[in-house]
């Protein structure tokens, strides 16, 4: 079975991001604000969690790690 080509995580070549007309820079301006979004939004899915349990053990008094993750 051939391989399949996914879009996902194709790179445009550097000469397509710098342009000479004005429409350019705004489509620059919307490709890197579409690839910060999409960046942030791993990031927090992945960060989120984590970060809850950071500060969920430095609080008073100071829960167990199964107090912490345990839904009751």
């Amino acid at each position: 079975m051939a391989p399949r080509a996914s879009s996902k995580g194709k790179r445009k070549p550097l000469g397509a991001l710098k342009g000479s007309g004005g429409g350019d820079a705004f489509q620059t301006w919307k490709e890197w604000t579409t690839w910060a979004m999409k960046k942030a939004k791993v990031a927090t899915h992945y960060g989120f969690i984590p970060l809850i349990i950071v500060i969920g053990m430095n609080t008073e008094p100071k829960p167990t790690f199964y107090q912490l993750v345990s839904p009751f």
